[in-house]
């Protein structure tokens, strides 16, 4: 295990050992800032979110942004360790947020660290080639207002980001978007003895029905189909009183076809029902494929793929994808883990890929 790999490792062991749930990562914030500074760099923080900056900026040149969240969902009840006591067995750590995506941040972390060291030496020859920021974020698991969003307005323009999510070191070039809807069918209550009133449960039956069964016609290679679903409805009081009311959430999944706005104004000229989104600002996501960065990907032998989960990339107005160490399929589920070895090969990879 060389140097770099090493830190990361007991970095990642103090995160695990610091609760960091979603809007309470002030502790893992600390714990993160004061890794940067023994590390030489004077970190910027907004709340909870800390970010630092090449040393010898050159507005002139094209800057990267390599970015992972620092916070975790809350631990499942079927953990069979303490989800807060980092395990080493074999090659595998476990504990809460190991993987998702402690893994990344902490990998990330010490590729900005070499790299900075490399482009001091770099200025004793020449400019070094691009800008570089390290963006550790808070909040990414709620997509809450004081995570990234608060952060990349006080940013420079950034040109291209990586996001350390747990791709398996596989390129994520595309991402759906999310975008959550509530309904509302109206109807008039009434006695049910004396079959009055305007039942709001059928009123909403068509509307249902089409969510149920309308297809995007917009179909994305990596993604496939924008898809949505009804996942939640409610109506009535009691047996005997037609309901004047039915409210349902529809759970929109768009690909980089549509934008969530386009989405949901489709289905305000569609729906009887009223309707209201929660927000528009988790949008689907692509790089292109034509774009270095994955072209060397691809070199390397990386397969560029499209991924059906969310990340802050979502909230990213610039070039990204994702890339980073450990499975997707680990992310929120018990005894979660990460390999040493693939944060080990994550640093190696990243490091090869920026060499240039």
């Amino acid at each position: 295990m060389n140097r770099y790999t090493n830190d990361a490792v007991e970095l990642l062991k103090r995160l695990i050992a610091t609760p960091s749930v979603s809007r309470s990562e002030s502790d893992a914030a600390d714990i993160m800032q004061q890794a940067m500074e023994e590390y030489g760099f004077t970190p910027h923080r907004e709340g909870n979110n800390l970010w630092i900056m090449s040393c010898h900026w050159d507005d002139s040149l094209p800057t990267l942004l390599l970015n992972a969240h620092i916070d975790t969902v809350k631990p499942v009840a079927t953990w069979q360790r303490n989800p807060f006591i980092p395990i080493m067995e074999g090659d595998r750590l476990y504990g809460l947020g190991s993987n998702d995506c402690g893994g990344g941040l902490v990998a990330l972390l010490q590729v900005f660290r070499a790299i900075s060291a490399r482009m001091d030496e770099d200025t004793a020859t020449g400019r070094p080639p691009f800008n570089m920021i390290y963006l550790a974020s808070c909040e990414e698991e709620v997509s809450g207002a004081g995570g990234i969003r608060a952060v990349l307005p006080l940013l420079p323009k950034v040109d291209v980001a990586i996001v350390g999510e747990p791709t398996g070191m596989q390129p994520a070039i595309a991402e759906r978007g999310l975008m959550v809807i509530d309904g509302v069918a109206h109807g008039k209550s009434g006695h049910a003895a004396r079959n009055e009133g305007v039942n709001a449960i059928y009123e909403a039956l068509d509307d249902l029905l089409f969510i149920r069964d309308y297809r995007f016609e917009k179909i994305s290679p990596l993604l496939g189909p924008t898809k949505m679903q009804c996942t939640v409805v409610n109506s009535g009081t009691q047996h005997n009183v037609v309901p004047d009311e039915c409210r349902f959430i529809i759970d929109v999944r768009t690909n980089e076809h549509y934008t969530n706005e386009e989405v949901f104004e489709f289905l305000q000229n569609k729906l009887k029902s009223s309707l209201k989104a929660r927000s528009f600002h988790l949008h689907s996501s692509c790089i292109p494929e034509e774009h270095p960065l994955i072209q060397r990907c691809k070199a390397m032998g990386m397969q560029p793929f499209g991924s059906p989960t969310l990340s802050d990339q979502a909230l990213m107005r610039f070039p990204s994808f994702k890339l980073g160490p450990g499975q997707s399929s680990r992310s929120h589920s018990a005894d979660e883990f990460i390999c040493i070895s693939e944060i080990d090969d994550a640093i190696a990879k990243y490091m090869r890929l920026l060499e240039d």
